[in-house]
């Protein structure tokens, strides 16, 4: 290893040895591990499997669900095999001057209750596995070879979801001069902007190691979004300890971060002692301003926004939660395609790579904190940590994600059941929000109630800057009335759930619904006791202009809380998503890209493919950007529709309700103001399997072993209609630099492995995530084989990583 004399940054992902058993001694420097597993990081032990009620079958009433009577719960968090302890151990090598240098262990998560060693010592804890922490090991390693162990134990009943297993976000090993900036050690802001000029200001806090009085000098410098250089601040002190600098420039026409064009600027420290460069460390930040009006909703830079916000939770399916900046891509470019431009990072701090996309891509986002605070939903949820840790985890991710110009809102918790406890709850977001504005007092505070009403009454929503109601659409008029003063949005909203490419007749506005298959109808009518179809929140948005949006509950599917098939197994992950597992869209994508999208969109469903049928009453929805439709089937029209403000099921939605089946085309053609066709679209009567189409989301990808493709698998028939209720079972072969990382079909109900080079098909359709193989370039060939089908083909070109 040869080591920068400024700062080095070094990404632990390869050699680390892994093991699920516990023995004595396994942080030892001298401890065998040569038995061990190899694994890479980001690694999530319990995503390969296999799946069994048993891992984490409880017994419990969960009340936000309204659940009085306890009773069994299967799949709460995925039915995977993530409660237990695990073993890390990574060797690596230093070179002869470390001693002259200061040595700092990063890391972005490790799921969870973390002990971390160095050379057989022990260096610190971290037990909340959301939160990144770095500890200073200079005093631990040595020239040549060292041995860094970490150890995880996943407690049972911790979460409500999936929360993965082991070290599954990224580790780095940091190297510094005794003079550098600290951890997290830059805080910008921009405490006035205006169109010909903004104000940037910047803390940075210095740590200083050395054994004398020195003369040490800070240059910032900022860079606009080319990279060109527009001001330059100097500073020179003399210091023998951790030092603040405070700095600010005026920066002319400055180019707004924004949700259509998030420019980002660079402000660029470089440290001298006694005029030697010791360190340069950059920042990225966006110069932007935010309000939040009671009266008026949310503004960016000036102009109105509505939040069309989704919440996320962590997981990214199939790959569990080991994080993979390819797939956190994948997940956004589909959000964004729908016209989502805001995200909340439910329940729990995200990835950073999360926030360093939302920067570039022009998304929003509310940054969570906590699932519960002193009181628990879990028995081993994060409240047995909260006392002793609660304030650390807060700073820490406030510390770190502060610079996210992204970033708008602090969330201090989710439905925490303090809401109810008047003086304790009061007492304990008073302290949060505290935190909060001392670390950063550019952002408000927020939180979601579900328990609004008793919130409200004991003076706990409040405290926070900006309250958030979860599944409120119909008291959104009260509360404004009673607080004209507050700003107000839906903080997690509808939890309508759906199977994509499932349907059931008669179409019903469905409560909590329960089928044998354990699948839910995608008419997108059906939601648990609390929640409703999207509907009811657009009508609550629309008729309450002060509400600032909603955030959807959910973007995706995840892994865990399988409502309403909470017990009955194999049910085993979401069906809230807006997207399914897989990444596949359900129809409901196409229902909040009409009205959250500027692109047109036109989508009609059900598929047309109901041998049996024939006759039979087959309702027809068509989510569409245009106010009127008119529906033919086999060119014979059953009606021209326009959507009616004065019925909710048809403001939003055209709906013909007498169409009677018959095989053949069902095609909609949408009309402009003025009564001319401008858009159609069509399905047709599938006919018999006959094989499998390939389409990768990209023509290239990175030889870096990190980026993926995404290959969507369609079952069709000879005229390249998808066969909508195929299950075939399709088997991979992968030739070339890359290799088959999992598979997934979006079901809900099912345990196949997602670590196969197998998948049968759910409703015509499955998906293969291919990772590309570090430093082997060259063409990627994917074939897909199924029994009696003609076979798929698809390649595309693994192309050296960019500098």
């Amino acid at each position: 290893m040869i080591l920068d004399s400024l700062r080095s940054v070094i990404t632990f992902r390869d050699g680390w040895k892994f093991t699920r058993e516990a023995a004595a001694g396994m942080e030892a420097a001298d401890f065998d591990d040569t038995a061990w597993q190899d694994v890479r990081v980001p690694h999530d032990w319990a995503i390969a499997g296999p799946f069994d009620r048993e891992n984490d079958l409880q017994i419990t009433a969960i009340f936000e669900d309204g659940q009085i009577k306890e009773g069994e719960h299967t799949g709460r968090t995925g039915g995977l095999p993530h409660v237990g302890k695990g073993w890390y151990r990574l060797r690596f090598d230093l070179p002869e001057d470390i001693a002259s240098r200061r040595v700092r262990i990063e890391f972005d998560g490790v799921m969870s209750h973390s002990r971390v060693y160095c050379n057989g010592e022990f260096v610190g804890s971290w037990p909340y596995g959301y939160t990144s922490f770095a500890f200073d090991i200079t005093a631990l390693v040595k020239p040549g070879e060292n041995i860094l162990a970490v150890s995880c134990d996943n407690k049972p009943h911790a979460s409500r979801w999936y929360p993965g297993a082991g070290i599954f976000r990224h580790v780095r090993l940091v190297t510094l001069a005794p003079v550098h900036v600290g951890h997290w050690g830059t805080f910008v802001t921009t405490p006035s902007v205006g169109k010909n000029s903004a104000t940037v200001h910047v803390r940075t806090e210095i740590s200083c190691g050395l054994p004398r009085e020195s003369n040490v000098e800070l240059e910032t410098v900022l860079l606009d979004p080319e990279g060109k250089q527009i001001a330059a601040i100097k500073e020179s002190r003399r210091i023998a300890a951790d030092a603040v600098f405070e700095q600010q420039a005026d920066v002319p026409s400055p180019a707004l971060w924004s949700i259509e064009t998030p420019r980002l600027y660079t402000a660029r420290s470089v440290l001298r002692v006694e005029g030697e460069v010791v360190d340069v460390y950059e920042t990225l930040f966006g110069i932007r301003t935010l309000e939040f009006n009671p009266l008026k909703g949310f503004f960016l830079n000036g102009q109105r926004v509505r939040l069309n916000g989704v919440c996320m939770h962590h997981d990214l399916g199939a790959l569990g939660a080991a994080v993979n900046r390819a797939a956190l891509a994948r997940q956004l470019r589909i959000l964004k395609d729908m016209g989502c431009n805001a995200i909340r990072t439910s329940h729990n701090p995200p990835a950073p790579e999360l926030l360093e996309l939302t920067d570039g891509m022009g998304f929003v986002v509310i940054d969570e904190a906590f699932d519960e605070w002193h009181t628990g939903k879990c028995d081993n949820g994060c409240h047995i940590l909260f006392d002793e840790w609660g304030e650390r985890d807060l700073r820490a991710l406030i510390r770190r994600d502060r610079n996210h110009p992204s970033v708008i809102m602090w969330s201090l918790g989710n439905e925490i059941r303090e809401q109810t406890d008047s003086e304790r709850g009061r007492e304990i977001c008073k302290f949060l929000h505290d935190i909060t504005h001392g670390e950063d007092p550019t952002r408000p505070t927020t939180c979601g109630f579900n328990c609004a009403d008793e919130a409200i009454a004991n003076g706990l929503a409040e405290v926070v800057d900006v309250p958030g109601w979860n599944y409120r659409p119909y008291a959104y008029a009260r509360y404004h009335a009673e607080h004209p003063e507050w700003p107000m949005y839906g903080s997690e909203t509808a939890s309508c759930i759906s199977s994509r490419g499932e349907y059931y007749f008669p179409v019903e506005d469905e409560k909590h619904p329960v089928r044998e298959n354990l699948q839910v109808n995608s008419y997108d009518l059906s939601s648990p006791n609390w929640a409703s179809c999207p509907d009811v929140e657009f009508r609550g948005v629309d008729e309450n202009p002060w509400i600032m949006g909603e955030f959807v509950w959910t973007g995706f599917d995840y892994l865990g809380e399988p409502t309403p098939y909470y017990r009955q197994w194999p049910s085993r992950s979401s069906y809230f998503g807006i997207v399914d597992l897989c990444g596949l869209p359900k129809d409901r994508f196409y229902l909040y890209r009409s009205r959250w999208s500027s692109e047109p969109t036109l989508h009609i469903l059900p598929h047309w493919t109901w041998p049996g049928r024939e006759g039979e009453i087959t309702p027809v929805h068509c989510f569409s950007s245009w106010d009127t439709v008119e529906l033919f089937l086999n060119g014979v029209s059953q009606g021209k529709r326009s959507k009616d403000i004065k019925n909710l099921l048809s403001k939003y939605r055209i709906v013909w309700n007498g169409v009677k089946y018959e095989p053949g085309e069902l095609k909609a053609v949408a009309y402009d103001a003025d009564g001319k066709p401008v858009a159609e679209t069509a399905v047709r009567t599938a006919g018999a399997p006959a094989a499998v189409r390939l389409t990768p989301d990209s023509g290239a990808m990175a030889a870096n072993g990190l980026d993926m493709a995404f290959v969507t698998v369609e079952i069709v028939d000879a005229d390249g209609n998808l066969c909508p209720r195929a299950d075939n079972l399709v088997r991979f072969a992968v030739e070339g630099p890359a290799e088959i990382a999992a598979v997934d079909n979006g079901n809900a109900a099912t345990v196949e492995p997602f670590i196969a080079d197998y998948r049968k098909a759910f409703n015509g359709k499955c998906v293969v995530y291919l990772r590309s193989v570090a430093g082997r370039t060259g063409t990627v060939r994917l074939k897909a084989e199924s029994e009696g089908l003609t076979s798929g083909n698809t390649h595309w070109e693994a192309q050296p990583p960019e500098e």
